[in-house]
């Protein structure tokens, strides 16, 4: 993959704003999740009720270490867990309770994951902390999988501060979600 100029993504992430960027399904919107106003930004722009809460992806677990209490989780639960990271594996862990209610909803958990996409890597390695993932769409439309269609949906709408123009890894399927205390998969 060529390397992507994330100065204006690396910008907006820093003052409140909102970016769209790939991931491996799909695009994703994203925001600083330290940034109650950058996070009610993209429920605004997706109009998605903040009782459903929201993914928070990274470049490594040790970046979600803030957001996430895997103290709460048993060794093999963890183990578990970092078997699948990197990768579209997304997890449901029980949430520190300092985390935003934008981010964790109606829940008294959080949904991690550590992606496998360079472009997320890069960024959120780049930006030191993970970053909000939410489908780029609208609520209840189909998500977007490439920039063009990102910009097509939210046509000059202020509250997308930059669309990264990338290329998404190219899985069928959005990331699998599986709730760490019981294993089971929701998605």
């Amino acid at each position: 993959m060529a390397k992507v100029d994330l100065s204006n993504a690396l910008s907006a992430l820093h003052n409140e704003g909102v970016i769209a960027y790939p991931t491996e399904s799909v695009f994703g919107l994203g925001c600083d999740p330290d940034c109650d106003l950058a996070i009610e930004k993209i429920l605004q722009l997706k109009q998605r009720p903040a009782h459903k809460g929201l993914i928070l992806i990274a470049a490594n677990i040790e970046q979600l270490q803030h957001y996430a209490d895997f103290s709460m989780l048993t060794e093999q639960q963890v183990t578990a867990i970092k078997n699948t990271w990197p990768g579209p594996f997304t997890w449901v862990v029980p949430a520190k309770k300092s985390l935003s209610k934008l981010i964790s909803g109606d829940f008294d958990s959080v949904a991690v994951r550590v992606s496998d996409h360079p472009i997320v890597q890069q960024l959120c390695s780049q930006f030191a902390k993970p970053i909000i993932s939410t489908s780029a769409n609208l609520s209840g439309l189909e998500a977007c999988t490439n920039a063009e269609q990102v910009k097509a949906m939210f046509i000059d709408n202020p509250l997308l501060a930059t669309t990264i123009d990338a290329e998404v890894s190219g899985l069928d399927n959005p990331s699998q979600i599986h709730h760490a205390l019981t294993g089971k998969r929701l998605r």
